[in-house]
C-alpha cells in the first residue's frame, strides 16, 4: 500500500445497502440499477411478481423499487405481500397518473410513487431520503420515552408499536413514524409540510398529500371514522393532530 494512502477497510465494514428493481422494461431497470450501484448499493433485479418475492425473501433489501404493472402478479399484490414479511421501503412507479394508481398502490404500505417518465436523479433524491430515515429508536437513548396513551390507543415509540385495545396494529414504517410524530406532541396541528419535513425529511420532492393517503390508511387500521375521529384530528386549514388523551 502507498504510504499516507487512505485505509480503506472502514469503508467496506460499512454495511451495502441492499436495493431491489423489479421491472419489466429491460432498459428501465439497466438504468435504475446503474444508478443504484453506482452509489454503492448492492441491486438485485427482477422482471416479474413472482421473481421480485423470491428476491427478496432471499436477498432481504432496504428499499424496493417496483412497477405497479407487472405480468403475472401485479405491483399491488406484490407489494400487499411483501408487506407480509419486510418492512423495506417501496417506491412505486406507475405508467399513469390517474389519482386511483397512487391510491391503489399507498394503500398496500408503498411509502411512495413515482409516475413515469421520470428523471433517474429524482428516484435517487428520493431513495437517499428514505434511508436517513432511521428504522428504529436509536439504542441506549438517555431518556426512556413512555408509551403514548389516547383512550384505547397506545403509541410506544421505543418498540415501534401501536395497540388499540390491547391489539397490535399492523402499520407500515411511514404509517408509524407520522403516528410517532403526532403522538409526540398530541396538541400541537401539524401542517402536511411539517408532517413531511419530520418523516419524509427536508430534501424530500414530491406531493404533499401523500400524508393525506398514508393517514387515511391509519384510520381504515384504527378503525378511526373521518367525520367522527377519536385519534387523529383533521384541522381545517392546517392539517392534523391527535385527538385529547
Amino acid at each position: 500500500m502507498t504510504a499516507g494512502a487512505p485505509d480503506p477497510a472502514p469503508a467496506a465494514a460499512r454495511p451495502r445497502v441492499r436495493a431491489l428493481v423489479v421491472d419489466d422494461e429491460p432498459s428501465l431497470v439497466t438504468v435504475v440499477a446503474g444508478y443504484l450501484a453506482r452509489e454503492g448499493y448492492a441491486v438485485e433485479t427482477a422482471a416479474d411478481g413472482e421473481t421480485a418475492l423470491a428476491t427478496a425473501r432471499r436477498t432481504r433489501p432496504d428499499v424496493i423499487v417496483l412497477d405497479l404493472m407487472l405480468p403475472g402478479i401485479d405491483g399491488v399484490e406484490v407489494c400487499r405481500q411483501l408487506r407480509t414479511f419486510t418492512d423495506a421501503y417501496v417506491i412505486m412507479l406507475t405508467a399513469r397518473a390517474e389519482e386511483v394508481d397512487k391510491l391503489i398502490g399507498l394503500s398496500v404500505g408503498a411509502d411512495d410513487y413515482l409516475t413515469k417518465p421520470f428523471s433517474p436523479r429524482e428516484l435517487m433524491a428520493r431513495v437517499k431520503v428514505m434511508l436517513r430515515r432511521p428504522r428504529t429508536t436509536t439504542p441506549g437513548a438517555a431518556v426512556e420515552e413512555q408509551v403514548r396513551r389516547f383512550g384505547a390507543l397506545a403509541v410506544d415509540p421505543q418498540a415501534r408499536e401501536v395497540h388499540l385495545d390491547g391489539v397490535a396494529v399492523e402499520l407500515t414504517r411511514t404509517e408509524f413514524d407520522l403516528i410517532d410524530a403526532l403522538s409526540e406532541r398530541p396538541r400541537l396541528a401539524f401542517t402536511r409540510a411539517q408532517l413531511i419535513e419530520r418523516v419524509w425529511g427536508p430534501g424530500w420532492i414530491g406531493d404533499e398529500h401523500l400524508v393525506d393517503i398514508h393517514l387515511g390508511h391509519v384510520r381504515r387500521k384504527l378503525g378511526d371514522d373521518p367525520t367522527n375521529p377519536r385519534y387523529i384530528l383533521t384541522i381545517r386549514g392546517v392539517g392534523y393532530r391527535m385527538g385529547p388523551g
